[in-house]
């Protein structure tokens, strides 16, 4: 059974993260299925850190967004729209260079929240995990 309220395509998404900061710092989402939203996001100079790894706040981005992202489709966006509460993350692993892969999946879908779990991946390895608590608000 699918999660979504409107399934959109995945080119729709990524012209939604052209001219902003997830066009800045190369976020691609690359599959959208009935369980989960799947983007990625390459490790270079505009997400590495000065010690040369991935920045902590970078891998926060790329979870944020892809649990918004999902959230926002989960609902009716014309009566509701979804708000970043609360987000979590644990960093696991250090990469230096490559690309991450983050996945999107749902833990709650309610009426007025949303719990997410991202999990970021860098050649299969876990990299970091979050949780991103959404607040569903109706429209005015």
């Amino acid at each position: 059974m699918s999660i979504w309220f409107q399934r959109p395509p995945v080119e729709q998404l990524n012209t939604m993260c052209q001219g902003n900061m997830l066009g800045h710092v190369g976020i691609a989402i690359v599959s959208i299925d009935d369980s989960g939203l799947t983007g990625t996001m390459p490790v270079d100079e505009r997400t590495r850190q000065p010690f040369g790894i991935l920045h902590g706040g970078a891998s926060v981005v790329l979870a944020e967004t892809l649990a918004s992202m999902a959230a926002t489709f989960t609902i009716d966006i014309a009566k509701y729209s979804a708000v970043g509460l609360e987000v979590n993350a644990n960093h696991i692993r250090a990469i230096k260079s490559g690309f991450v892969t983050g996945r999107a999946e749902p833990i709650h879908i309610g009426k007025s929240t949303q719990v997410w779990e991202v999990r970021v991946t860098a050649e299969e390895k876990l990299a970091s995990i979050h949780r991103i608590t959404m607040a569903v608000l109706e429209r005015n």
